[in-house]
């Protein structure tokens, strides 16, 4: 999951060498930190948050464990 976060902010970003993704896993969850420059924090967001939406959307479609929810949070 977290290849497939980084190479999806990758492609849409300027900088991707700035691009980088961890992933911390909690009882109940999933967390998955992806940083971007910030100049490219709007570009990953997405006019209305529809591509961090759509991001989140094929996180929860591809997700392996299906007890967890994954949560994906976007930092600077």
């Amino acid at each position: 999951m977290i290849k497939l976060i980084e190479d999806m902010a990758k492609a849409i970003v300027d900088q991707p060498d700035q691009v980088r993704v961890n992933g911390v896993e909690g009882e109940n969850s999933i967390i998955i930190e992806l940083w971007v420059a910030k100049e490219d924090m709007g570009k990953v967001i997405g006019r209305n948050g529809r591509t961090i939406t759509a991001m989140r959307t094929i996180l929860n479609a591809t997700r392996a464990q299906k007890d967890k929810r994954h949560v994906l949070e976007v930092l600077e």
